[in-house]
């Protein structure tokens, strides 16, 4: 930052030193590329526009060809066009191409220049500041963060003087309102929304109007609104999933359900009906294949009329699909209940048995001088791999020591460059984790049993959590090694079922993860996956009768959310994990069937795109 670099006010003075050589040289093109790479940096730096009215001033047509932007011209291009345009009085067509640079990155202050600051509103078509207020706020995120509501105030100052200018125009009053919420201003949004109403209730008003009064905590008032939106044009199911939507929210999820339906009925390939369909059966009964349904429809859809999150919303908060597990061992529980103060000194523990090796590990390395004795476990044996396969962990006796070799460093990087991500639902996991596709395989194996972590989390509440989540990750980033390998033949599927069947570890459950995460993201290997993942719950159950099998109810929440998976071993599983699955009582087993792709949003229509 120092010598300026990332640093936007220095980047823009020194386009602006290369654009006055290039002018001083009367080369003019390369002084509006050089200005027009400023103003991107530094939209509103004075010295920028001082140098754009010199460069205008120096063609015959004020700037007009010289700075017109070509099909693909980059941002600030676009920005020094539109600031010639308003030179030349064409202030609706300049105000749509900043309202385009803020679709582009609502970050920068486009808007924030002397010319919209006294721009009087009349000189530009109510309809036309519709539409400028449309685009900023579909670029707007609900509320906007305080760096982009800054940014973007510009935009609230101009729909106030546009109401000034167009006190009857219900539209306006609408769309101001959607900008004001958006920036926090609800007060404003509330008073807006009302009078659009007030001059005419249309779908559109009474959409305003009903967001204006959800954002004020009256969702009663809200759903009212939404109604009669929905009234004015009942074909609209953007409204309607709307609505759906609100009354759950009031708890009338049964309405709301019938509602949605119904949608489908007339229109099951629009995107926000499915959406909101799956999210609201998911939440009526709890049954996992919902999930799996969305995140089949997301995946085959390519055109959907805006970002949805209704899939981060239904997994939030549920174990494996909104965050991994901490573990319940008892020689974790050790960490939870010790100081670091305490962990300086030597120390004893007994357990009744052996427990996960990576626990144990764990529990090593936060606290070296821990003596352990633990007690050696009833059969089945739980060092004994099922099936052959490779060894992570070597025993003696009930001390484990990992087999592997650690990463080496640069891989160890890439693992541990995993966790900031956090977590999320298992097709954004798989996703994400493309990034280990170039870590080496063995390199992988190897963090499974050294999770590059560079200090042990002793905080009660996450203890054990980075290991396992970098557990988790570098058995995801074994499905992106040889992919073009057909599934029941390749390698990635031998090396996680010979995990997952190995000794009985944390590494079972990451493993199992990323079995469970290739049934999400490839149908094709459903029963597969289901196959194996119900084989190794009935292997720990069958253990669970004679020991204590801590992963277990980890794995029945793994087994509960795989795709697939057959009624009877699902509703064991769910029975297994009921205390940690905060679904229905409701819930019966049924498969969700996918639906076809959407058509375009209410706003883009709106806006003529698509």
């Amino acid at each position: 930052m120092a010598d300026g670099v990332n640093d936007p006010h220095q980047e823009a003075l020194g386009e602006l030193a290369l654009a006055g050589l290039a002018l001083d040289e009367h080369d003019l093109d390369h002084a509006v590329s050089h200005l027009s790479v400023a103003l991107a940096h530094e939209p509103g730096l004075p010295e920028a526009h001082e140098l754009l009215a010199k460069l205008a001033a120096r063609s015959d047509d004020g700037g007009l060809a010289l700075f017109r932007p070509g099909e693909r011209a980059p941002v600030g291009r676009v920005v020094a066009f539109a600031h010639v345009l308003a030179r030349h009085g064409g202030h609706a067509d300049a105000l749509s191409l900043l309202a385009q640079a803020t679709v582009h990155d609502p970050s920068r202050a486009w808007a924030d220049v002397s010319w919209v600051q006294a721009l009087d509103a009349r000189l530009v078509p109510a309809d036309r500041l519709v539409r400028v207020l449309l685009a900023v706020l579909g670029a707007l995120p609900d509320p906007a963060p305080a760096p982009i509501a800054a940014a973007t105030r510009p935009y609230l100052a101009l729909a106030e003087r546009a109401l000034t200018a167009y006190p009857q125009d219900a539209l306006l009053h609408g769309a101001a309102s959607g900008v004001a919420r958006r920036l926090r201003e609800v007060p404003l949004a509330l008073r807006w929304a009302q009078r659009g109403v007030e001059l005419e209730s249309s779908k559109l008003t009474e959409m305003w109007w009903g967001n204006a009064l959800r954002a004020d905590g009256q969702l009663s008032a809200a759903v009212q609104a939404m109604r009669a939106a929905q009234r004015h044009d009942p074909a609209d199911l953007s409204v309607t999933s709307d609505l759906a939507l609100w009354l759950t929210e009031l708890g009338h999820t049964a309405e709301a359900l019938e509602l949605i339906e119904q949608a489908l009925v007339r229109d099951p390939s629009y995107d926000c009906a499915v959406h909101t369909a799956h999210r609201l059966r998911f939440q009526s009964d709890g049954d996992p294949d919902h999930l799996v349904a969305l995140a089949d429809f997301m995946r085959s859809t390519t055109d959907a009329s805006h970002e949805h999150h209704d899939l981060q919303h239904c997994c939030d908060g549920l174990p494996w699909l909104g965050y991994v597990p901490a573990a319940v061992e008892a020689c974790v529980n050790a960490l939870r209940r010790t100081t670091d103060e305490q962990r300086t000194h030597p120390g004893e523990l007994g357990l009744s048995s052996m427990e996960s090796p990576s626990a144990l590990a764990l529990l090593r390395r936060a606290w070296p001088g821990l003596a352990i004795a633990a007690a050696e476990p009833r059969p089945p044996d739980p060092r004994v791999a099922l099936r052959p396969g490779i060894r992570l962990w070597d025993f003696d006796g009930t001390r484990p020591s990992p087999a592997l070799e650690p990463p080496a460093p640069h891989a160890a990087r890439e693992v541990a460059g995993m966790l900031p991500l956090g977590w999320a639902p298992p097709p954004m996991v798989y996703d994400m984790a493309v990034r280990l596709s170039g870590v080496p395989v063995d390199e992988l194996l190897a963090a499974l049993v050294h999770p590059p972590t560079p200090t042990v989390e002793t905080d009660p509440d996450r203890v054990s959590v980075p290991e396992r989540q970098l557990q988790v990750w570098a058995c995801v980033g074994l499905l992106h090694h040889r992919t073009a390998e057909p599934w029941a033949a390749s390698t990635r599927r031998r090396l996680l079922v010979e995990i997952v069947f190995g000794a009985e570890d944390w590494t079972t459950e990451a493993a199992l993860y990323a079995l469970v995460t290739a049934a999400w993201v490839d149908p094709a290997c459903r029963a597969d996956v289901a196959e194996l993942v119900a084989a190794r719950l009935r292997a720990l159950l069958d253990a669970r009768r004679t020991r204590a099998v801590t992963i277990a109810a980890s794995v029945a929440q793994l087994a509960f959310i795989t795709p697939g998976m057959p009624a009877d071993v699902r509703a064991l599983a769910r029975e297994l994990a009921q205390d940690q699955w905060p679904a229905s009582a409701t819930y019966a087993p049924g498969l969700a069937a996918p639906l076809p792709r959407p058509r375009r949003s209410w706003l883009d229509r709106l806006l003529g795109r698509g």
